[in-house]
């Protein structure tokens, strides 16, 4: 049964939403209810929707569950309560490693020795990090991605799905690495990287970039 310290609320309502809510499930807790800007959304089953956002509703830890980088900014930036964190059983996490709240951490992924992830981050299901990694606030690793040893990832990145990212690179603030990208040298703020040796395609627009201030990972 769960217990107070295991109840969460959720903001959003998309399918990230339902694997958060299994993961939270897996470890005997539950969903008590969903914020969601879109008043017609369609409920998971017997979980209740909250509606949009209202702090007065809001007395348990909450999870910012949308996988879009921008928008989960957003939404945090509004959102003065507390923050929970989540981690799937089957994930193997260093004892060592410290992690930020609101950060979710799927099905299968191992975090090793020494590493840090900040606020808000998703390693999403399989993804592997090795040790002394440092990934900074608002960053997505998706499915079956790989960090090496000693990556740097600065906020609001976006690691696709099977990438590998070569031990000692640094990727700079708002980049995208694609999927299946091989990261062989340091990639600098709002590139967009694809490819296996990866390269550089453009540039995120000025309008973008505003959206992530600069600073350290």
């Amino acid at each position: 049964m769960a217990t107070e310290d295991n109840k969460f609320i959720l903001y959003g309502g998309s399918g990230h939403a339902k694997v958060i809510a299994e993961c939270i499930k897996a470890n005997e807790g539950c969903v008590v209810g969903i914020f969601d800007d879109n008043p017609n959304l369609d409920c998971f089953g017997e979980i209740p929707f909250f509606g949009t956002y209202n702090p007065e509703n809001h007395t348990n830890p909450m999870i910012v569950s949308i996988g879009d980088n921008k928008i989960r900014k957003k939404i945090v930036e509004k959102v003065k309560k507390e923050f929970g964190r989540i981690q799937h059983p089957s994930a193997c996490v260093s004892p060592s490693v410290k992690i930020g709240e609101g950060t979710v951490v799927f099905h299968n992924s191992i975090i090793q020795v020494d590493s840090l992830i900040g606020r808000h981050v998703i390693i999403n299901s399989g993804a592997s990090v090795d040790h002394e990694c440092e990934v900074g606030d608002f960053v997505h690793i998706s499915p079956h991605a790989t960090l090496c040893g000693n990556v740097k990832v600065a906020e609001g990145t976006q690691i696709g799905a099977g990438a590998v990212i070569l031990p000692g690179i640094t990727i700079g603030h708002g980049a995208t690495i694609g999927a299946g990208a091989v990261i062989i040298r340091d990639v600098p703020d709002f590139a967009i990287v694809v490819g296996n040796p990866g390269r550089i395609i453009r540039y995120y627009e000025p309008a973008h970039n505003k959206f992530w201030p600069f600073g350290s990972v």
